[in-house]
């Protein structure tokens, strides 16, 4: 059976938590957030939580600032949900991983576009060199 770092179990526990939480949050403003990960420190002093959030450029921004003026309340919240000795200080961080695949998934459909073009177009870019 493998056994896992305390950090690790207790990273995800958090992690469930604050996804919890963030739901709970009486704010209309706050865009649709997932809680993608968090990074625990070894010492459970500190945590990383990363975040993603579905929507344009200023959803995003406002989200951000709710989450910021959040962390007291969430950071109390977790708190009272968990039953740790202290709890860790939390520290937000946006996660754009979501919108990098979304891009290389367009690159990859462009290929495949360029690919797929009628082979006349393609013989008549490149020469064919005759053997001898």
């Amino acid at each position: 059976m493998l056994s896992y770092k305390r950090s690790v179990r207790i990273a995800e526990l958090i992690q469930k938590e604050i996804a919890k939480i963030m739901q709970e949050l009486k704010n209309p403003e706050i865009g649709f957030v997932t809680i993608t990960g968090v990074k625990l420190t070894d010492d459970l002093l500190d945590a990383r939580a990363y975040y993603s959030v579905m929507g344009s450029q200023e959803e995003i921004e406002k989200t951000k600032a709710i989450i910021t003026d959040s962390i007291q309340e969430i950071r109390h919240q977790l708190a009272l949900r968990l039953n740790l000795r202290r709890t860790p200080t939390l520290i937000f961080s946006y996660d754009d991983t979501p919108e990098k695949a979304a891009h290389v998934f367009e690159l990859l459909e462009k290929i495949k576009e360029e690919d797929s073009e009628p082979e006349t177009k393609k013989s008549n870019s490149c020469p064919r060199i005759k053997k001898k």
